[in-house]
């Protein structure tokens, strides 16, 4: 899916709840989030979240939301690998108020759940994109779930965005969700020129200290 099906996506859901807990989210992202390098993503180690982590990235410098482009931690990043795909484990034990995690799951594995609840002691707020399967809800701030369970089983349903189910209504694909939430986290407050909250959360940092 590229920016644009993205936007039609957004454009077909507007006025529909699903939409509405989207913005929820992505506003409770960007109000949790004070400075650049602190929006971490994490997902189990067979699934970490590339696609949103690149899609974030894209909408936070088009926004001018600095504090919004997030940081991929990786469980076992290789030896020599660029600087923004080399970021490991350690970095969630560093994790603190003012930064934010963010874990991108469909399923959660005994390790990702332990890693998460750490970090949560830490003081960094907890946010988690999973299917509602998962334990994540017991552990994170704030959830967002996307109901697979309604999406037909198959190829075409994995990939197909928008799903219409006749007994549940339209049905957002974890992937699709996932671009959704892109476009919600980056999305201008009403009234509030552009990246002009990113340098009033630089300001109060300033002046009361990042773990105000």
């Amino acid at each position: 899916m590229d920016l644009q099906q993205a936007r039609m996506l957004r454009d077909v859901l507007s006025d529909t709840a699903w939409w509405d807990r989207t913005r929820a989210f992505g506003r409770a992202l960007r109000t949790s989030t004070r400075t650049p390098g602190g929006l971490l993503l994490i997902g189990p180690p067979a699934a970490e979240p590339w696609h949103l982590t690149a899609h974030l990235d894209d909408e936070a410098r088009f926004a001018g939301l600095p504090e919004m482009s997030p940081t991929l931690v990786r469980w076992d990043p290789p030896r020599g690998a660029p600087s923004q795909l080399a970021v490991g484990l350690e970095r969630l034990s560093t994790a603190k108020r003012g930064e934010s995690v963010l874990v991108v799951a469909e399923t959660a594995p005994e390790a990702l759940l332990e890693r998460v609840h750490d970090v949560r002691r830490g003081g960094a707020t907890i946010f988690a994109l999973d299917t509602g399967h998962t334990e994540l809800a017991g552990i994170a701030h704030e959830v967002l779930s996307v109901d697979t369970g309604v999406v037909p089983a198959g190829n075409a349903a994995r990939t197909d965005p928008l799903v219409e189910h006749p007994a549940a209504g339209p049905a957002i694909s974890f992937e699709g969700a996932q671009h959704l939430l892109s476009l919600a986290a980056a999305e201008a407050e009403p009234g509030m020129p552009k990246g002009l909250r990113s340098r009033l959360a630089r300001l109060l940092d300033a002046i009361s200290g990042p773990d105000a």
